[in-house]
């Protein structure tokens, strides 16, 4: 029994869980992509089968989720734990573990009932316009999914509290198991549920990602109790800390419900295009931004409990740089190749789809930057900051999705200039926030190592613009094997470019690359 607890709580590296994350967060993405162009291909644009329909109803279960319960896993929680942790108190770990998830359990149970007793009249609020057949099966998939905030709530209780004892792996795969699921529900219900069976899929992804993450505990001396510690000086602290946070998570699914309203006065099929050029674009942030910001964000608040603000410092840097050397070309590459990855996800090609995606390439940068900053606060059991930049970019956005997106203006390239306006403003009023709290933490190197990123910027750019002169999109282009090999050696001769430019000006992270890969590649293989 003692060696499966010391087996089970060996805690992984930095760079091992960045790892960890970052290749499960890609297979995630791609079977969220893949799921996307299956829905694409085996339901219609418009009609009473619109996918409009599909994406307009998890907007609701979403949103409930981020602002009552997201807030609660990870940043306004892990610190607390990290701290039980610093003093070897596993119990307390674990008893303030179940003391948030019984409570976020009942919280959100009471949720899921007014979401599926209302789902009527929540549907005319997310998604207006809508025919008599597509409200009757938009109700339909939100009252299937109603309960899925409660399953993920308490599922990222469990996979949080993991984190803590260094153990990523089930945390990382959950988002695959939903996937899979929704994926199989295309095929198994087209002809029978149609479109509503996809809801039937998030049901029962929702539940098998419950159970893998219960799964995840296993080895760590968890033991369920029907309690709750009200008394707790911890768990008030989680609650007190949980409205701000959760607040802020909240933002984008409040924007996304905005955004969602607006397209669909723009007219039929116009949510979907948004929907699918959104998923490209947030692909790339969450397999950078957030797959590195939260393999790092247990390290940083470790350091701030060990009482190391210099160590601090050090590793939010390095992890920042990371992340801005990644993105940029990543970002560069989505927008040269914004063509051929709208007619990857969208088979018979969307001019749309391809607009929205250029405007969005922007937010790619700056919402994986935002991700580590917002973090800065977190660590640091501040709360409230992030809050009030959020707040800031809710009336932001809508200001700016009420002036652009109109017919008249941008129309729904207004949503996605929008996005991109605010995510760079969150960024720059985050950002000098930080500099105001700690104007040791960026010092002259730092913004050395920006002067010389812009330099290498500019040959990434010159480099995608040749390599789509080179393999232009035409429009006898079709197929995933023909427009992915296009796409394939668009981008890697991009970062090829970019990894080189990157030696020249002398940036450790180019050499950390070309070392990871020279390993891969020349590595011997012992053969038994």
């Amino acid at each position: 029994m003692k060696r499966t607890l010391t087996s089970a709580s060996r805690r992984i590296s930095l760079p091992g869980a960045a790892t960890l994350l970052v290749v499960t967060m890609l297979l995630s993405q791609v079977l969220g992509f893949l799921r996307t162009k299956l829905v694409n291909a085996n339901f219609p644009l418009t009609g009473s089968e619109s996918t409009d329909v599909y994406f307009a109803a998890f907007k609701i279960p979403d949103f409930f989720f981020y602002i009552l319960a997201a807030g609660a896993l990870g940043v306004a929680f892990i610190p607390i734990l990290s701290e039980h942790m610093q003093k070897h108190d596993r119990r307390g770990v674990w008893t303030l573990s179940t003391s948030l998830m019984n409570f976020m359990a009942l919280l959100m149970f009471g949720v899921g009932i007014i979401i599926f007793v209302f789902a009527h009249s929540l549907m005319h609020v997310v998604a207006p316009n809508l025919s008599p057949e597509q409200l009757d099966t938009a109700t339909k998939i939100l009252r299937l999914i109603s309960f899925n905030p409660l399953f993920f709530t308490v599922s990222g209780v469990l996979t949080s509290t993991q984190q803590v004892f260094g153990r990523f792996f089930f945390f990382a795969i959950t988002p695959l198991v939903y996937n899979l699921s929704l994926i199989a529900s295309i095929f198994m219900f087209k002809d029978s549920l149609g479109l509503a069976g996809l809801g039937v899929g998030a049901l029962v992804g929702g539940l098998l990602q419950l159970g893998v993450a219960a799964l995840g505990v296993t080895g760590l001396n968890f033991h369920w109790k029907p309690i709750i510690n009200f008394k707790s000086v911890d768990f008030r602290r989680v609650l007190r800390q949980l409205p701000a946070r959760s607040l802020d998570q909240g933002v984008d699914s409040f924007n996304s419900i905005v955004e969602t309203n607006r397209a669909r006065i723009l007219g039929d099929g116009v949510v979907s295009s948004y929907e699918n050029a959104f998923t490209i674009h947030t692909a790339p942030i969450l397999l950078i931004g957030s797959s590195i910001s939260t393999a790092a964000f247990p390290r940083l608040t470790e350091r701030l409990a060990q009482g190391r603000p210099d160590l601090f410092r050090k590793d939010f840097v390095g992890v920042l740089r990371v992340l801005m050397w990644l993105s940029i070309p990543v970002a560069i590459i989505a927008y040269f190749c914004r063509g051929y990855l709208a007619r990857i996800i969208f088979t018979k090609g969307s001019p749309d789809i391809a607009l929205i995606l250029g405007f969005l390439s922007i937010a790619i940068f700056f919402r994986s930057i935002y991700a580590l900053l917002s973090r800065y606060f977190y660590a640091h059991k501040d709360t409230t900051t992030p809050l009030i930049i959020s707040l800031f970019a809710i009336a932001l956005n809508i200001i700016l999705v009420f002036t652009l997106a109109r017919p008249e203006a941008y129309g729904v390239g207004g949503l996605a200039l929008a996005q991109s306006i605010v995510s760079a403003s969150e960024v720059l009023v985050i950002g000098i926030v930080m500099l105001m709290r700690d104007p040791k933490i960026l010092d002259k190197d730092f913004w050395n190592m920006c002067t010389r990123l812009v330099s290498v910027s500019g040959f990434t750019v010159v480099a995608a613009f040749i390599m789509i002169t080179i393999l232009p999109l035409n429009l006898s282009d079709t197929g995933f094997f023909l427009l992915g090999s296009k796409l394939g050696a668009i981008s890697l001769a991009t970062f090829a470019v970019h990894v080189g430019m990157s030696m020249v000006f002398g940036f450790d992270e180019a050499r950390a690359t070309l070392d990871k890969a020279k390993n891969l590649i020349l590595k011997p293989v012992k053969i038994q």
